[in-house]
């Protein structure tokens, strides 16, 4: 209902013309094309979105390195009417049905027709690697040595507002966790049926809110970027956990009023 445009693949003129009319009510730009350009359009659009996240990714972790913070690279560069602001945030990989499907599909449809998508074989790669993002600063803040220790989680699914949890972050996080000896808890407000399913009791445990999660927790880690988790009582869950470390894998948190109130603090790209 709120498209930013309507595309239409079709070889017939009449059946664009009926489809124009069908689309009309909607107020919408319409752009008419063959059926293989209409196809091509939909994975060209989905996969730049998906190169603009990895590339941001890409430079928050430059950022970290030579001591520059992202948000503002993201500030900056997102004034530049030709780049545009949205897609611009950096954090812990993407997931879901749309953005990996997508690349993999251009990538093997070009290998089918012997082509090489190298930009899009790269964001498919650093995608991947970031999802082990806030595994890797867990294992650097505990130099190595994280076995037995709590993890708490908050988030599962792989955005906000939906139990979606194909291709998300948190499975690849979770897995790496296990496979390293920690004791994981784990909260999501919508995808906790979904995690229970691919994620049995004793694989994790579930908490029954932000708090009961971070008991005794060694570390915690945000992996979904939930309203819910944005402004919690952090006097509360210092009080909860063994050690005050956060892992934020979306920079919604204050870094300065974390630090203040006693937390260790990480994030991405600063």
């Amino acid at each position: 209902l709120h498209a930013a445009r309507i595309i239409i693949g079709t070889e017939s003129v009449q059946a664009e013309e009926k489809l124009r009319k069908i689309y009309e009510p909607f107020q919408l730009p319409i752009v008419a094309m063959n059926r293989r350009s209409a196809e091509m359009t939909k994975y060209a659009c989905n996969d730049f979105l998906a190169l603009k996240i990895s590339y941001m990714n890409d430079i928050a972790n430059l950022c970290e390195i030579v001591g520059a913070d992202v948000n503002m690279v993201r500030k900056g560069i997102g004034t530049d009417a030709r780049i545009g602001s949205r897609f611009l945030y950096a954090g812990c990989g993407y997931g879901g049905s749309c953005f990996p499907k997508d690349v993999k599909a251009l990538v093997k449809t070009a290998a089918n027709s012997g082509y090489q998508m190298r930009i899009l074989e790269a964001v498919e790669a650093v995608n991947e690697e970031q999802k082990s993002i806030l595994f890797r600063k867990l294992m650097k803040h505990f130099r190595g040595d994280i076995q037995g220790k709590r993890i708490a989680l908050w988030g599962l699914a792989f955005k906000p507002e939906t139990d979606d949890m194909r291709e998300a972050p948190s499975l690849v996080l979770i897995k790496k966790l296990k496979e390293a000896g920690c004791v994981i808890s784990a909260y999501d407000p919508v995808a906790m049926p979904e995690a229970q399913r691919r994620l049995p009791v004793g694989v994790i445990s579930y908490g029954k809110d932000i708090y009961e999660t971070v008991i005794d927790a060694d570390a915690l880690l945000l992996v979904t970027e939930w309203k819910e988790f944005r402004m919690p009582s952090w006097s509360v869950i210092k009080k909860l956990m063994s050690t005050p470390l956060i892992l934020d894998g979306r920079n919604i948190y204050d870094k300065t009023e974390l630090e203040e109130t006693g937390f260790i603090y990480h994030c991405i790209g600063r």
